[in-house]
């Protein structure tokens, strides 16, 4: 087959990307000819398959992206592709990898009302319509049965377009080098970190959703004699702002010198493995990849309920949720001062790699191709596919 992938940015650091990354190669695998259009690729590129940066104009994200969807649009129109697939919303999709929580939802809980006139909310809200609306015949690929609810409640969304995906963890990367106390030992001296010191690891892109001031907060928090000794690195890219406004929170709250931004990287497995916590304190999250990450490599995590992956916290008993919906600080800061400091850190690391060596959080790009093929199958067949 012939394939279309579009994806707006691609940088090898994020768990969409990484995600998109291993579905490209399954499909490049199975003889499919692949081609990906994209705003700006960063990082390798996979052995044959055919990368186009598309023009795109504008001073905003949202005007970016629009100018990107007008003459993506126009490219497409003068190919012919078996099925077009997009990893973020936009128009002339035939099936799309829902990675994102429900736009229309999302703003109306977390923004006033006066956010819903902005041009910004305009062109996603429109782009998420003509992915989910009763009109549509787009396919989805769905990671969260808690998030694919609510498409279905804010758009009538037909339920039969809906295609789950198990997670698509690569347990050989992680287990091999997350469970090797040696490499563990080796970077906690690279950070400088004693046989007494607690270190706390966040790992996501966009700062602000994932609940970064919170784990701050949270540190600042602690108990005197487990603050001192307890440091926090996150690793991923903040969006809009990047760190700096955190570093500054941290300045103000008298930790700045434990608060560690490492922007991304390509070896998280190595921080699993000498990191005492995860922390996933998110705004909001379809996924979270980093929990389930953090479970295979054997780390205890504490997230919000909120997460679509946070019930795997739960089911392995390896860690615990504090309510996201509405989120309080000052339950976060006591769970996070009780966890640093239970007996069971060691239960919950082992019941973590029971939890991930018997459940299927693996199979992701291996279910995706198969939905790639079937997809392609019923528009082939004259099936419903892309917007009305």
């Amino acid at each position: 087959m012939k394939l279309a992938f579009c994806i707006f940015k691609y940088f090898p650091f994020g768990g969409l990307e990484r995600n998109f990354l291993r579905i490209t190669e399954a499909c490049l695998a199975q003889g499919h000819e692949t081609h990906v259009y994209t705003m700006d690729w960063q990082g390798r590129q996979p052995d044959g398959l055919k990368v186009t940066e598309v023009r795109f104009s504008g001073f905003s994200n949202h005007g970016r992206a629009a100018t990107f969807v007008s003459n993506l649009e126009k490219i497409l129109k003068s190919e012919r592709y078996d099925l077009i697939v997009g990893f973020n919303r936009m128009p002339g999709l035939d099936l799309y990898y829902n990675a994102d929580v429900c736009y229309v939802l999302d703003i109306a809980r977390r923004r006033s009302f006066l956010s819903r006139l902005t041009p910004r909310y305009k062109v996603y809200l429109a782009f998420e319509k003509t992915v989910f609306g009763p009109d549509s015949g787009t396919h989805i690929m769905y990671l969260s049965e808690v998030e694919k609810q609510n498409y279905i409640a804010a758009y009538g969304t037909d339920e039969s377009r809906f295609h789950y995906l198990p997670p698509g963890i690569d347990k050989e990367r992680i287990r091999s080098v997350a469970t090797d106390r040696d490499a563990g030992l080796r970077i906690r001296r690279e950070l400088k970190l004693t046989h007494d010191d607690r270190m706390l690891l966040m790992v996501g892109s966009d700062f602000v959703r994932k609940g970064v001031s919170r784990s701050i907060k949270a540190l600042a928090a602690l108990p005197d004699n487990l603050r001192n000794r307890t440091r926090l690195f996150i690793i991923g890219r903040g969006g809009r702002g990047g760190a700096e406004s955190f570093e500054k929170l941290s300045q103000r709250l008298g930790i700045g010198e434990q608060v560690h931004f490492t922007g991304g990287r390509d070896d998280v497995e190595r921080f699993f493995s000498a990191a005492d916590l995860l922390l996933h304190p998110a705004v909001s999250e379809n996924t979270g990849n980093a929990i389930v990450e953090a479970l295979v490599a054997g780390l205890p995590v504490l997230a919000t309920d909120v997460c679509g992956y946070g019930f795997h916290v739960k089911d392995a008993r390896a860690g615990d949720l504090v309510n996201g919906d509405p989120f309080r600080q000052e339950e976060m800061n006591q769970l996070l001062s009780a966890m640093l400091s239970s007996p069971k850190i060691e239960t919950w690391r082992k019941n973590a790699i029971r939890y991930s060596d018997n459940t299927d959080l693996y199979s992701r790009p291996r279910a995706a191709l198969e939905i790639i093929e079937r997809v392609a199958e019923i528009k082939a067949a004259g099936g419903c596919c892309q917007s009305n």
